[in-house]
């Protein structure tokens, strides 16, 4: 957070999260893949974040490691200059070599419930254990209710996550909204040792998608 970053955002997800503030990128049913989406090569993609004047480099989406193949060379070009990376994952996906390679943090926001998606969608054991494994994996897990926390602490238990980098955000897209589950999440943070975070861009600047 606070950190000038280049945002590349990817096309299309694994998952369907009911309270997701960027279907345009995966919900074909209310938006349009020929107008939402633009198909690029990676020399066009690495020339256009080379244009900002910014080194750090955030890759997101949609669930961007249903193309991490596509992206390994990217990174390896980039990285040679000095880029550094994060890549925003629903942690659903093992990442390969090349990604481990470049990535340097990885933010891990595993489903839960109230998302809307099944356990055999957003739990993948196997690719939960790998990211615990990592020591520059953070786990992001979006609170919409109070009974979330006791389903984050049993994951956090389930795949001995690092409760030191486990964050708990409050669901909202109004500054209202996430004042209100802020109060009762951050208490939980403090119960149990998890960090709190809030969605920055929706308390400065609202609901409204970038430029």
């Amino acid at each position: 957070m606070g950190v000038p970053s280049v945002f590349l955002r990817l096309a299309t997800c694994n998952l369907a999260c009911r309270w997701c503030d960027t279907k345009y990128t995966w919900d074909w049913q209310n938006f349009d893949y020929a107008t939402e989406v633009v198909d690029l090569d990676v020399g066009d993609i690495e020339r256009r974040i080379r244009t900002f004047d910014c080194s750090h480099v955030v890759i997101t989406g949609g669930e961007p490691m249903l193309q991490q193949a596509e992206l390994e060379p990217l990174l390896e070009s980039l990285a040679s200059d000095g880029y550094t990376f994060e890549v925003e994952t629903n942690g659903t996906i093992v990442p390969q070599s090349g990604m481990l390679r470049h990535v340097g943090q990885w933010n891990v926001s595993p489903k839960l419930r109230t998302s809307g998606n099944g356990q055999e969608e957003r739990e993948i054991p196997l690719a939960l254990e790998t990211f615990a494994q990592l020591p520059g994996a953070y786990f992001k897990f979006v609170a919409s209710v109070e009974s979330d926390v006791d389903e984050v602490c049993a994951l956090r238990d389930k795949y001995s996550l690092p409760t030191d980098r486990v964050l708990l955000m409050p669901e909202g897209r109004t500054p209202d909204a996430l004042q209100k589950k802020s109060s009762w999440l951050s208490e939980a943070c403090v119960k149990h040792g998890f960090r709190f975070s809030t969605r920055l861009h929706i308390i400065l600047w609202g609901d409204e998608r970038g430029r």
